[in-house]
């Protein structure tokens, strides 16, 4: 016994979509898009090592001075060309560090500051000029 049927067969592969889109649990290829890595992400190791860094620079300048003017001002100098050694390793080298080296700056100059408010305060005498 055989069943007869009317009209054509229909072709299973037409009631598909033409293309599918993948789930991505399978990769299919390349990625669509370039994927950008960083060549010197920032990482702990390197905020620590530009704040160390930063620490040693601005001790061994803090004791240039012989006073509080001179420790102020060697301060500021140490801190500017701390800075200016940041602001490159931001732009050619790595961020971390720079962040370090920054971070660590800020407050040696807060540090710093404060030593003059001290000093103003105690002498009535605005000890830097």
């Amino acid at each position: 016994m055989s069943i007869a049927r009317e009209g054509p067969v229909p072709d299973p592969a037409a009631a598909r979509p033409a293309s599918r889109t993948p789930s991505g649990l399978f990769p299919a290829g390349p990625p669509t898009r370039p994927t950008y890595r960083e060549p010197h992400p920032v990482t702990g190791a390197g905020v620590a090592s530009g704040g160390g860094a930063a620490a040693a620079w601005l001790l061994l300048f803090g004791l240039l001075g012989t006073d509080v003017v001179g420790y102020a001002w060697w301060t500021v100098v140490a801190g500017l060309l701390a800075w200016a050694t940041a602001l490159v390793l931001v732009r050619y080298g790595d961020r971390g560090v720079a962040t370090g080296v920054a971070i660590v700056t800020a407050g040696g100059w807060s540090i710093a500051a404060a030593v003059v408010a001290v000093r103003w305060a105690t002498s009535g005498d605005w000890p830097l000029w």
